[in-house]
This record gives C-alpha cells, sequence and structure tokens, in this order.
C-alpha cells in the first residue's frame, strides 16, 4: 500500500475502518498522535510515524511551586534553586472505554521520571522489522513542555505554571503505520499476536483529501501577548544586559491567541499543505481537551542508542521572489556577521550539552546547511557525539532540554530572562514531541516551533501561537518584531488570523544547500573528565571551574582530549554561596591535589563568583604555586584581583564572532604565528595594566583591547577569548601550551 503526498488521507481512512479514533476503542484509546515528516525526502525528511489506538497513557501536571520573589535576572539577579521539587508521573490504562489511573511515578529530574517508564513497556520485538532508524519494538511517545525546564534548570520561575497545568503527555505505543518518504511505502507494525498490522494490510488504498482553501477566514479575533512597542523594549532590555555582560544571547517570544473557527485537525491539514516541514506532528487528546499542531523544521535531539545527533537552527531570511533574489538573500544571510555569530554560538552551546554525555573527543560538526522552507530559510548545523559509558539517551535529553535555539547563552541565566521578559509560562511551544525506546535508548525529539497549542472549553477551541528570535547585540529591534511576525505568518494564517500578514512574503518548496562547517579544534589523547564530589580523588587533574556557563564542557573536552583527567567543579551554586570561598578552595586543593587549574567563563563580573576571585588572589600572591589559566571571566578575575578595572567594551560587545589578535609569541602563544583569530564572547574588558604584576601578552588587533595578561614569574595566564570555540582554529594549541607548564619547572 503506497500513498504519494502525505499519511493525512490514511487518518480518516482508519477512522473509517476501525483501526483509529472512537471507532477503535477495541484496541485503545481514541487518542490520535502523529509524527509527520514534510516536504520531499531528505536527509531530514525520511519516516513518517503514525501511532495506533494505545492501551497506556503517561500524563505529567505542575505540582505545587511558589513563584520566586520578583527579582531580575536581566540585570544578573539569579534565583537558584538547591533541590527541586518531586516531579510526578501518572500512568493510566485504558479500560472499559475509559482512562483509568493505574499507578503513579516520582522524580526529581525528567531523565529519571522517565527513565522509570522502562518498567512499563516490555522488550518484545514488532512481530516484523521496521526500518532502520525506527522504532523496533514498543515506545513511549509524545510531548514534553517547555516548563518541564524546572527540572534540567536549576532556576526559581517567577511566572511557573498553575497547579495541575500539562505538562507532558506520552503514549505506550504497541502498533503503529510508518511512511518510507524515499519510496512512499506505508507497512503498519504491531506486537506478535495482534491482528491490527494484519487488518491495515486488508485495507483499500487510502481515498485522496481534498485539498483545503489555503486562505480562511476566522471570525474570532486574535489578541497578541505584547504589543510591537513593548516588544521592542524587551529586545533594549537584553541589548542592555548583554551589554552589561549578563548574557550573550536571548530568545524573545511573543504569542497570538484567540478562539478557533475549526477543529485543530483542520488547521494541521491546512499547515501541511502551506508549511511542509520535516519535523510536523499532530496530537490529540479529547478527554484531556488538547492538541497540538505543529510544523517545526527543526530537531533537538535523535539517537540510536549510541550514537547522538542535534541540528540546531539559527539565522534567518525570507525566501526570494526569484532564484536570483532567493541566492542574494541567502548569500546575505551568510555573509551577515550577526546572523552568523548568533549561529556559531549556538553550535558551541549545543557542542557543550552533548559534551556532557559524550566520550572525550567525540563531538563535532559534522554538517552545516541552508535550509528553505515555505516563507523563511535557516542556517541549520549538524552536531554529533557518541554517548559516553554510563550515561543514556534520557540522560541526553535532561542534557539539551530546552533547545538552546530557543531559550540563548548562557542556558540558565537566560531561562530565567526569559521567563522575566515574558511574563508567562511557554506551556508546550519550545518544549518537544517525538519518541523514545526505553530498552535500546533509541529515540527521536524535535523543537516544538512553528507550533499551535490549542485547548477545548466545553465545545469551543482556543489557540495559541507564538514566535520569536534569538536577541543578540546586534539585533534591530523593529526588525525582530517583525521576524517574529514572519515566523508566526504561516500558522497565524492556518488559524484564519491575520491573513494580510506575511502575505507578501514569497513561498517556496523546502531546498537543502549543503555549506563546508566550521569545526572545532580537537585533539584525541585519552582524557577522562569528571563532576566534582566530596568522595572523588583526582591527584594530578586539572580543576575547571565552572561558571554557569555554556561553554565550560568544550573546555573540559579539549584539555581531556589532550591526555589529561579534568574535575570540573560547578562554582555559583547556592550550597557555595553559604560557604567560604576559601574554605571550598583549600579543601578542592588538599583532596584533588590539581596539576594545573582553568578559571572557566561565565556571566556576569568576576565577583559574581566568589571562589573564582579566591583562586585569582591566591594565584597573584604567590600561594596557589599551581599554573593557574583564566578563561574571559576567569581572566577578568585575574585582572581585578591585581587592581586593573573593568569596563564596558569600548568598540562593543562581540559574541561568536572571531576577531585578530596580535600576541607576543611566548607562553600560551608559543609557536603560533601572530595575528590569530579567536572567538571572543565579551561585553567587559580589562583597563591597561598600571602599577601591577602582570604582563599585557595580546591586543585585539583592531583596537588594541586586552586579550592577553601573564603575570612577571609565576605562571598565572588570563586570555580573554574562548581558545575551545569553533570560531578558534588554533585555540587547542593554546590550552596544549598551559598544560605543558608546570609548577616546578
Amino acid at each position: 500500500m503506497t500513498i504519494e503526498d502525505s499519511m493525512l488521507p490514511l487518518i480518516a481512512h482508519l477512522k473509517h475502518s476501525g483501526l483509529l479514533g472512537s471507532s477503535a476503542i477495541k484496541y485503545g484509546g481514541p487518542d490520535e498522535l502523529l509524527l509527520l515528516s514534510g516536504g520531499p525526502a531528505s536527509h531530514l525528511s525520511k519516516h513518517s510515524i503514525l501511532c495506533g489506538p494505545s492501551r497506556r497513557r503517561f500524563i505529567v501536571r505542575q505540582p505545587t511551586i511558589e513563584p520566586a520573589q520578583p527579582h531580575s535576572p536581566s540585570q544578573g539577579e539569579i534565583h537558584l534553586v538547591v533541590q527541586p521539587t518531586q516531579l510526578v508521573g501518572r500512568i493510566e490504562e485504558w479500560k472499559h472505554g475509559c482512562w483509568y489511573h493505574a499507578t503513579s511515578i516520582f522524580d526529581e529530574t525528567l531523565s529519571g521520571l522517565l527513565g522509570k517508564l522502562k518498567a512499563f513497556c516490555e522488550p518484545v520485538p514488532f512481530s516484523s522489522q521496521p526500518p532502520e532508524g525506527m522504532p523496533q519494538r514498543a515506545f513511549w511517545s509524545g510531548s514534553l513542555a517547555y516548563d518541564l525546564l524546572q527540572w534540567t534548570q536549576p532556576i526559581a520561575l517567577q511566572h511557573p505554571p498553575q497547579e495541575g497545568a500539562l505538562l507532558a503527555v506520552l503514549w505506550l505505543v504497541e502498533r503503529f503505520v510508518c511512511e518510507a518518504k524515499s519510496s512512499g511505502e506505508v507497512q503498519a507494525f504491531a506486537l506478535p499476536g495482534d491482528d491490527w498490522a494484519d487488518r491495515f494490510e486488508q485495507l483499500d488504498a487510502a481515498p485522496d483529501l481534498a485539498e483545503m482553501e489555503l486562505l480562511h477566514t476566522n471570525p474570532h479575533p486574535e489578541a497578541s501577548s505584547m504589543t510591537d512597542e513593548v516588544h521592542e523594549r524587551g529586545v533594549e532590555i537584553i541589548r542592555d544586559s548583554i551589554a552589561a555582560g549578563q548574557v550573550y544571547q536571548v530568545n524573545l517570544g511573543r504569542w497570538w491567541e484567540g478562539l478557533l473557527h475549526q477543529h485543530p485537525s483542520e488547521v494541521f491539514q491546512r499547515l501541511c499543505q502551506s508549511n511542509p516541514a520535516p519535523f510536523s506532528a499532530y496530537l490529540h487528546a479529547e478527554d484531556l481537551g488538547f492538541a497540538l499542531v505543529s510544523s517545526s523544521p527543526e530537531s533537538l535531539l535523535t539517537s540510536n542508542g549510541t550514537r547522538l545527533t542535534t541540528a540546531p537552527i539559527k539565522g534567518t531570511r525570507p525566501r526570494g521572489t526569484s532564484p536570483d533574489e532567493e541566492l542574494a538573500l541567502r548569500h546575505e544571510m551568510l555573509n551577515d556577521e550577526k546572523e552568523r555569530a548568533e549561529h556559531r554560538m549556538l553550535v558551541d552551546l549545543m557542542r557543550n550539552d552533548l559534551g556532557s554525555v559524550c566520550a572525550v573527543g567525540g563531538v563535532q560538526v559534522e554538517r552545516f546547511d541552508v535550509e528553505a522552507y515555505a516563507n523563511v530559510q535557516h542556517l541549520v548545523s549538524q552536531v554529533a557525539g557518541d554517548l559516553d559509558e554510563g550515561v543514556t539517551s534520557l540522560d541526553a535529553l535532561q542534557a539539551v532540554f530546552p533547545g538552546g535555539s530557543i531559550t540563548g547563552c548562557p542556558r540558565t541565566v537566560v531561562c530565567a530572562t526569559i521567563d522575566e521578559l515574558e511574563k508567562r509560562p511557554r506551556s508546550f511551544w519550545t518544549g518537544s514531541i517525538g519518541w523514545f525506546d526505553s530498552h535500546s535508548g533509541a529515540s527521536a525529539w524535535n523543537i516544538l516551533i512553528r507550533t499551535l497549542i490549542a485547548h477545548k472549553e466545553k465545545k469551543q477551541w482556543f489557540g495559541s501561537v507564538a514566535a520569536g528570535g534569538g536577541i543578540t547585540i546586534g539585533s534591530n529591534p523593529s526588525d525582530e518584531v517583525e521576524e517574529a511576525k514572519w515566523k508566526a505568518a504561516a500558522l497565524r494564517k492556518a488559524c484564519g488570523w491575520a491573513a494580510e500578514e506575511g502575505a507578501h512574503l514569497p513561498q517556496g518548496a523546502l531546498e537543502i544547500h549543503n555549506l563546508e562547517p566550521e569545526t572545532a579544534p580537537r585533539a584525541l589523547e585519552p582524557g577522562r573528565i569528571h563532576s566534582d564530589h566530596q568522595e572523588l580523588a583526582a591527584e594530578g587533574c586539572v580543576l575547571l571551574i565552572d561558571n554557569l556557563d555554556s561553554f565550560t564542557q568544550n573546555i573540559a573536552h579539549a584539555v581531556a582530549g589532550l591526555g589529561h583527567t579534568v574535575v570540573v567543579h560547578r562554582a555559583r551554586t547556592p550550597t557555595e554561596h553559604q560557604s567560604s570561598p576559601l574554605s571550598v578552595l583549600i579543601s578542592l586543593l588538599e583532596r584533588l591535589k590539581p596539576s594545573h587549574v582553568i578559571l572557566g567563563p561565565g556571566p556576569g563580573t568576576p565577583n559574581d563568583s566568589p571562589l573564582t576571585m579566591e583562586f585569582a588572589r591566591k594565584a597573584l600572591s604567590g600561594e596557589l604555586q599551581i599554573p593557574l589559566l583564566g578563561i574571559c571571566l576567569g581572566h577578568q578575575a585575574i585582572g581585578v584581583a591585581a587592581g586593573m578595572d573593568l569596563i564596558q567594551t569600548p568598540s562593543g560587545p562581540v559574541h561568536g564572532s572571531p576577531r585578530l589578535i596580535a600576541h607576543d609569541g611566548l607562553g600560551l602563544f608559543e609557536n603560533l604565528a601572530s595575528p590569530q583569530p579567536f572567538a571572543l564572547y565579551n561585553s567587559l574588558i580589562l583597563a591597561a595594566v598600571s602599577g601591577s604584576d602582570l604582563l599585557e601578552t595580546s591586543h585585539l588587533e583592531a583596537t588594541g583591547d586586552i586579550m592577553g595578561l601573564r603575570h612577571k614569574q609565576d605562571l598565572v595566564f588570563g586570555v580573554q577569548f574562548h581558545p575551545e570555540s569553533v570560531g578558534s582554529k588554533n585555540g587547542i594549541r593554546v590550552l596544549g601550551n598551559f598544560l605543558k607548564m608546570r609548577a616546578d619547572a
């Protein structure tokens, strides 16, 4: 049985044939879940999955969590939590035509909770083998709300969801239909002894669905969560926060909401015609009064159980009215420093996230593309890595959720800033929908952008649509407002709203243009990375101080790849703020006896990390007697401890862009030509050295800004740039030169 265009006609056919929906209750509940890979076949669009009736469902709702006291993360006020509230999941079973509560499970992390679903899923293979990359046995599939960040990020929200709000809904899928995009072949799979797949194979071909009118007028008006003026002010607040060194990039969202004139399934059908995308989805649970309609182009995470891939999107232009105009817009995007810096920052962030669960040396950028969709074209990279021993793909989901492209960097701080500025929960927008195999670890999750969240009250559906963009120091407020509108245009039009908005945008079919990726410098010696805990003893290790940054794991992987054992100690935690930084320093040195210390980057100023400042002071006084390197914030801490002034960069912040840096060829820069391109992530710099024991070793070639320091006698060094970035071609050699130094040299 084959179909040419999509699986949408199949849904109605299966309902009519008693294999789906309310007519198939002998097999399971009437809920619907379709993971649709829209557009032409490609490395993105391979298979679609239509889930059959399920007999087991998993529901997570918001527990009672008091809102945090008002504070301003955009100005450096971060409220961290020591212990998250317990997360509760409810297992429901389909019996006698209804969903019944069977049992509940509990955990304090998202990965831990999902991991416990393994006990409710037998490892029995399907009676026939699905295609490679598809689930091979019963699997869980459904959606996770963005608001689950309360269990992946250690922040206290000022605007948490209301108690009882839906946070996740997943089904145990024991029967499904798979469409292969390359051939159009459609097959059904079920567990042994289940006649559902046999009945499917006996069906006649599904009749085609009539195409829907793309222009639909909804008589119910929409309302926006913010005016254009408020939206622009939000952009300015973020730009001010970036200039002050608190954040590097923040994704600011805006909502459009109102009553729907049609069922969400009709909105989905219209959207599939007007805006096909490879990670689209439709979810409907009638008894919950809940539906999701998504035409997403973005993959959050895929895994075969041992290898992970994420495909971050950042960088946007509209489509062109002609091939020449489209090519010009594509080149404009590729040559736009803001767009490339924004994308590079996201690639570094996702390398970091995968690095927290992947083997040393295994994380790399495999692809770099321009992907063109109905109205817009994006920059997309593919980052991959191999899972480390003792971790699972659910641990990887915990590490990357919510996706960096829809939050920003550094992630913990920007998630708090998003909460501050948007002033509402995001619900399922920028969450995820997908599937995972509890036994093999295979999984595939998208990011829910271009998504309608629909809730039914009595007989009326109410819809919410959101869109946004990554705000950087180079963002123009009015341009960001317009970008959010054209990102939301296709979905708002599918809902019957704002037919005139975005009507001028050119339309086009999905296209992929492959480019040469930027790759980070790598070393492949068999080092190890450990997170610090009290029982660990690692004499001769490299101690890396993590300052709440989103690039720390990239530094750890680079150092471990040079053959060293790295111990990452998280500073700036609530527990540590209650301790004396001197006592923490002494404990670390006595317990670990490190050969080298690296003070890592992070948001804010050095005084936000008392432990980093304590290390800097001890190093400058000669008491540390261990080679010490400060990177970005760590570099600034060395300067501040020596009495230097920390000022805003006169030429303006730079985040994610390589700059030519001239150096003295000594110490860290031995055997490196000058100048060298290194990636910067900074809004603040140290003013000129005067009256201290520090020497300037490198400068920004264009402006003379200080980019490096070293002590006159002791092995104390600082660099303002990020040697671990994909934008620092020879950064690994800087780290290698530092690690060759010994205290007794």
